[in-house]
This record gives C-alpha cells, structure tokens and sequence, in this order.
C-alpha cells in the first residue's frame, strides 16, 4: 500500500515536473502560455466550440482573460473573429493562415514526438492511463469533456449515409459530422458508454 501511494505521488509529481517544463518553453514566437493553449484548442476545436465561450470552459479561465488573449491573437494576425452564420449574437474563432503556420513551431509538439519514439506498450499504457485520469479528474470537477466525435455518445456513424456535409451524424445538433470533425473536440461531448 505504502509504495503504490509513493508510486502515485511520483506520477503526479513527474506530470507537475513535466508540465512546468513544458509551459518554461511556451515563451517563444512572440507568445505566451494562454496564447498557445488557445491556438492549440481553436487548432482542434469543431464548428460547435470555436467560440470565446467554449475556449473559456476549456482553459478554465475568466472572461476577462479570454478577452485579452483573443485580443491578443488577433493584432498578431493569428485568429479572425467573426459573427456565425445565421446567429447574430454568436462569436466565431479560426486560426488565420499564419496562425496554421504558427502551430507548426508549437513547443508541445517536440513532446509528441518523443511520446512517438517510446515503445508502443508503454505509449498505449501512457495514452489509456493518461485518458483515465483526465476523464475522472473532468467528472470530479464537472468540466465539459471536450472530447473527439468517435468516443462521444451523441455520433452515429455512417449516420447520414450518402449526405454530402458528411457521413456521420451528431444526434445531439441532429447535424451531418464529416469525417475531418470526427477528429476534432467538442463543447458538447458526452462520453460514450
């Protein structure tokens, strides 16, 4: 009992260790931490969490700091905000051309490329651990998911059949998912069971 609890604190403590070094190097291009997180989440998000609201439930930040940070990325020519069609009080966020580019250079990507060189057993247990710990931590905390199309309890696929918007459906906006979404996150993620 005593060295699974000593084992526990060493994971956690190698995570904190590890997510210090990696936010010491998100200093760079011309950006800072919150920056980066935000390019990375738009990077990913689906047509339905692309907006300053869903980036602020994903960051867990405040208004306030969603504002500046949007503000920010914008007179870096790195994000255009827009009204989403057919919603005149609703907000959209993209990545510009350069804000593509700029991902390109993301620190956390060297990250993923050393998770690339380790052995595929240890990199399937890392991914699944790793899945199980963000999920109880988002349940314990009552934080949206913000989980991909193919593991949520709403997507159907093959839902829409021969639909040229896309194959798959999204029971919950009863919309088509075209197969590029299914990879991206969403606000409204439900894990499936």
């Amino acid at each position: 009992m005593v060295k699974t609890e000593a084992e526990s604190r060493e994971i956690a403590y190698a995570l904190e260790r590890l997510s210090r070094l990696m936010r010491g190097g998100e200093f760079g291009e011309g950006l800072n931490p919150a920056q980066w997180e935000a390019l990375r989440f738009l990077a990913r998000a689906n047509r339905f969490s692309n907006s300053p609201g869903a980036l602020t439930r994903y960051l867990g930040a405040t208004k306030g700091t969603i504002s500046q940070t949007v503000k920010a990325l914008e007179r870096k020519k790195l994000i255009v905000k827009s009204e989403r069609p057919g919603e005149k009080r609703s907000i959209v966020l993209e990545l510009t051309e350069a804000g593509h580019a700029m991902m390109a250079k993301d620190p956390w990507m060297a990250l993923a490329a050393a998770c690339g060189e380790l052995g595929g057993k240890t990199r399937r247990r890392m991914d699944k651990g790793l899945a199980e710990l963000l999920a109880g931590e988002t349940a314990r905390r009552q934080s949206p998911s913000f989980g991909a199309c193919d593991s949520c309890r709403f997507w159907r696929e093959q839902g829409r059949g021969d639909d040229a918007l896309g194959p798959h459906l999204c029971m919950l906006f009863d919309l088509p998912i075209s197969t590029t979404e299914v990879a991206q996150i969403c606000i409204a993620h439900e894990p499936a069971n």
